[in-house]
């Protein structure tokens, strides 16, 4: 039996022993015959004489750093230093012309992935880094998630998980890599970023691995513990599948009351304007969340051709609709003490903004509020300014993730337009 069907056939066994015994609700979907798939990519025309993205009053918005090679990735050490993972997709060179006919080179950098690390180090506290060094840009493909543990320094590779000897306050990595661990990457592989994080009490660490495919097209080999979340001790033991059936789960972190896991999570392409919504939500431990034979609960995939009754009676309801196609990667529980009060332990969504829809959606970063670790509201925008234009469908940037500094203040990612940019509090405290 191929490796790819018995992890498949593993994962069906696994669900017939689940029972979900909860009563779930979901948001009101429209059918899949409301509209037609659209291809409609942005143009992205950059920051110019000196604007910024516009946040809400009482907040300011600055440039904290550019000049970078698509950074699409931020870890903030614990002594406070930010390092930038800057990686892209390797696209063959007949996807390169392709995505120039079609207009999507207008929208993404198609550059090879540049395979390095920056570290930004503001001495002064001035909140604007005085310090620049690169970090790491040996032993890398495609780096992105990362994470100091202990003595070492975690990176995640698309097809690796490696670690380097770590002392706080390194400029630059000098000391050989460790794989502790091979990760599934292989020839598809549309979702190539693997983040990473680790549990409080540093024991386990927590991979997501995007789906290889948009709705399991190219077969269950293509998908070996893709789609999920893994679980791993620190020395590279015990790999496991902590949650699965997340088509493209990015942005992950804990919730700062209840200690669960939540990650971001990009839904599949190809079924209208307005499905299928992409979504953040807890992560359950041997939770499965639809993909790629049902979403948002019990809603088949007709394109799907066989669908197991277990998966799909088993399935778990996502816990915030964030809308359809807006491509939400970054995430982060705000946990600083500079903000106003209504964002204390409430999450920050990024949104890379669509590709598959008519009219723009993304292209933000939205805030979720939460009280005593629960959501107690729908969405809101709260970093915008991105688009344009949306009749042109110009934009100026495209945010990517998000981290909060020492001082409480939060720095996005713009990797078209190689910029991080800096969200701090100039208002009166506790509003």
């Amino acid at each position: 039996m191929a490796m790819g069907t018995r992890f498949f056939t593993g994962l069906i066994i696994s669900l017939l022993v689940l029972a979900t015994t909860n009563a779930q609700t979901v948001d009101s979907l429209p059918p899949i015959s409301a509209s037609k798939s659209y291809s409609n990519y942005s143009n992205v025309i950059g920051w110019k004489n000196g604007r910024t993205p516009k946040a809400p009053p009482g907040f300011t918005v600055t440039k904290y750093a550019d000049g970078f090679k698509n950074p699409r990735w931020m870890y903030v050490t614990p002594n406070g230093d930010v390092l930038v993972a800057q990686s892209n997709s390797n696209y063959p060179l007949w996807k390169k012309i392709g995505a120039w006919f079609i207009g999507a080179s207008k929208s993404k950098s198609f550059k090879n992935s540049s395979d390095l690390i920056t570290l930004l180090r503001d001495v002064d506290k001035d909140g604007s880094p005085d310090e620049r060094a690169v970090f790491l840009e040996k032993e890398l493909d495609q780096p992105f998630g990362m994470l100091v543990l202990d003595d070492w320094f975690y990176v995640a590779n698309t097809n690796g998980l490696l670690r380097f000897p770590y002392k706080p306050g390194q400029s630059q990595l000098s000391g050989k890599a460790e794989k502790i661990t091979t990760l599934p990457a292989g020839k598809a592989n549309r979702h190539w970023t693997r983040n990473i994080t680790a549990n409080k009490d540093g024991s386990k660490i927590y991979i997501a691995v995007g789906s290889g495919s948009n709705v399991g097209e190219k077969g269950a080999e293509a998908e070996f513990m893709k789609a999920a979340i893994l679980e791993i001790d620190p020395d590279g033991s015990g790999l496991r599948i902590f949650a699965s059936g997340l088509r493209n789960p990015v942005g992950m972190d804990w919730n700062p009351v209840t200690g669960d896991l939540w990650t971001a999570v990009n839904e599949r392409d190809g079924l209208g304007n307005n499905l299928v919504p992409d979504y953040l939500t807890s992560v359950q431990e041997n939770g499965f969340y639809g993909w790629p034979y049902v979403y948002y609960g019990q809603n088949e995939d007709p394109r799907v051709k066989w669908v197991p009754s277990a998966q799909v009676e088993n399935t778990l309801v996502p816990d915030v609709n964030v809308g359809p196609h807006t491509a939400s990667l970054g995430l982060t529980f705000y946990t600083g003490d500079s903000f106003p009060d209504k964002y204390r332990n409430g999450a920050f969504v990024v949104q890379h903004g669509s590709w598959n829809r008519q009219v723009l959606s993304g292209y933000k970063v939205v805030f979720v509020p939460f009280e005593n670790g629960e959501q107690t509201g729908k969405p809101e925008d709260f970093l915008t300014g991105f688009i344009v234009d949306g009749k042109k469908d110009e934009v100026y940037g495209r945010p990517v993730g998000a981290a909060v500094l020492l001082d409480g203040s939060m720095l996005i990612t713009d990797d078209v337009t190689n910029t991080i940019w800096r969200i701090s509090w100039e208002g009166k405290n506790g509003m």
